[in-house]
This record gives C-alpha cells, sequence and structure tokens, in this order.
C-alpha cells in the first residue's frame, strides 16, 4: 500500500507555485513539500539557449533522482534523508491572503477530515512544486504524480514577477538572471512544453479540455489573472473533492492514478 499521495503543482516561472504549496501545507495536515528545483544538475552541465545558460528545460534537472525520490516518498511517506533543500533557502514574495481566509480553510480542512483517514501519519500528501511536471519530456515524472494541479500566468506576469526577483540558490552560490532572460529562455521552454495542453498552441490562450482532461491535469480557472486567495481557496476545494472521489486509486498501481487512465 503505498504511504504518500503525490500532489503536482506546476505551471510557468513565478506562477505561484512555492508559494501556494507553502499554504497548502499549512492548511492540510500530514502534508509536506517537495521541490523541483532542489533536483537541479550542476551549473556546468546546463544546456545552452539563445547563448545563455538553461535552467528552465528537462536537461537541467535530474530527473532519475526525482523519480527515485518519488518511489522512495510513495513506499515510506517521507522525504529521503539525502535529499537536502536549498529552494528553502530562495525568498518568496508576499502571499497576499489574509489570515482569515487561511484560517476559514483550515475549518474546513479539519471538518472534511473528521472521519475519513484520507491524510494520517500513515499516509501522508506530499506537494511537487516544479516548472516541468506534466510534459512529454518528463513523462516518467507525470506518471509519478496522483493529482495534477496546473497554474496559470500570462507572459507579462511572469516577466514582471521574475525579473523583481533578486536571484537564486545554487549549488555553486547564487544565479541572478541576465537581460532578457524570461523571453530569451524562460518563456519559450514553458512554451514548447505545454502549448499542447492549449487550443492553438496558444498558453496564453484556451486550454485544451480533451488533452489535459485525458492527463488527469486540473488547470486553475481565471486564465492567470486570479489573485493568491482566490487561487487558494480553489486549491483546497479541488485537492478536497480529488481525495475523496480517488482515495481508492492510490493504491492501484503507479500510472493509474489520474481519473483511472493509465497515463502516458
Amino acid at each position: 500500500m503505498s504511504k504518500a499521495t503525490i500532489l503536482g503543482l506546476s505551471g510557468p516561472s513565478s506562477s505561484g507555485k512555492t508559494t501556494l504549496a507553502r499554504l497548502l501545507r499549512s492548511i492540510f495536515p500530514h502534508t509536506l513539500v517537495l521541490h523541483e528545483d532542489d533536483f537541479y544538475r550542476p551549473e556546468e552541465e546546463l544546456p545552452f539557449r539563445a547563448g545563455l545558460r538553461d535552467w528552465d528545460c528537462a536537461a537541467a534537472l535530474d530527473i532519475p533522482a526525482l523519480v527515485k525520490a518519488l518511489g522512495f516518498i510513495r513506499e515510506n511517506g517521507r522525504l529521503p534523508d539525502w535529499l537536502v533543500s536549498k529552494e528553502d533557502r530562495n525568498s518568496i514574495g508576499e502571499h497576499g491572503v489574509p489570515l482569515d481566509t487561511i484560517g476559514d480553510l483550515k475549518v474546513s480542512v479539519e471538518a472534511w477530515m473528521q472521519g475519513t483517514g484520507i491524510l494520517s501519519e500513515s499516509r501522508k500528501m506530499v506537494i511537487l512544486d516544479g516548472f516541468l511536471l506534466f510534459g512529454e519530456s518528463v513523462r516518467e515524472v507525470r506518471e509519478a504524480i496522483d493529482i495534477k494541479m496546473l497554474l496559470r500566468v500570462k507572459f507579462s506576469g511572469a516577466k514582471d514577477r521574475r525579473e523583481k526577483r533578486s536571484g537564486y540558490v545554487t549549488l555553486e552560490g547564487f544565479w541572478e538572471d541576465p537581460p532578457g532572460y524570461v523571453e530569451k529562455v524562460v518563456w519559450p521552454g514553458y512554451v514548447e512544453e505545454h502549448s499542447f495542453m492549449f487550443e492553438d498552441g496558444d498558453v496564453d490562450g484556451t486550454v485544451n479540455d480533451k488533452v489535459v482532461e485525458n492527463l488527469g491535469i486540473q488547470v486553475c480557472p481565471g486564465g492567470g489573472e486570479w489573485p493568491m486567495e482566490k487561487v487558494l481557496e480553489w486549491s483546497v476545494d479541488s485537492v478536497m473533492k480529488t481525495l475523496s472521489t480517488k482515495a481508492k486509486q492510490f493504491d492501484q498501481p503507479l500510472g493509474k492514478h489520474a481519473g483511472g487512465k493509465t497515463t502516458s
């Protein structure tokens, strides 16, 4: 029997993934967070795009190590001892969610939890947040995730938020985006990996419902325009509903966690 339910929380850079993951961890009991960014390869191994080191592609990640970690989590219900997070040393902006809202959501989750046993010390929820969880280049990661949720943000919002960041802690020290990094590297990489989920390949446009439904991906409504408070409320509701209706499926063989279909 699996000892953890894995929730994959993905979306473009600066879409609020890490902020949302930490908020959900504070609301749902028996919940841990795993960061995809902790599986970056050393900087000297990263490929180049537009003459710049590309941190926003599958080749920048140690995918086998991530898959290994997810397997360990599913079997043991905890993060592996060998994993030391550098991502937790990166700062994130203020979430802007009123404390009253967070408190109300905690009350709702506590009431929902009564007598269910869905989340417990013996059955944790682990939230994996990352910029690339559902693309075709990372199928083995996608297939290891029980609940898939995709956040959105338009190009202008992603560029504005990312350029306001001071930088990122890396294995080697610290990385600061060079000028033009979002439009030259970050956004083209996101489009390449996610355009198949949208009508006419337009990631700022309409979601292809047939594609995301087949993959079991829940896309946050609002087209990337919702404030974090509304995104959080939607996420909490979606997680509760999904855990309630899909609990039995989480004990099926790996790859049959999404909507009863074998993911691919």
